[in-house]
């Protein structure tokens, strides 16, 4: 089968190693995350209004299927 590698590395290794991963993101500019949070906001909105309404002609459709 596999090796079991019980050799843990060192807490400062892991740390540093981290810190150079951490310097390699690229965070967006103010203005693309801006955009990109109003555009989050609008989908949500548009796709929960969606929801919304087709609840509605569902209930209403189940409404009338009851009451025959």
């Amino acid at each position: 089968m596999g090796e079991n590698n019980t050799e843990k590395a060192p807490k400062t290794s892991w740390f540093s190693g981290l810190k150079a991963e951490f310097g390699k993101i690229v965070w967006p500019d103010r203005k693309s995350l801006t955009r990109q949070t109003i555009a989050v906001v609008v989908v949500s909105v548009i796709l929960g209004l969606i929801i919304a309404v087709l609840d509605l002609f569902v209930r209403y459709g189940v409404d009338i299927l009851v009451n025959l």
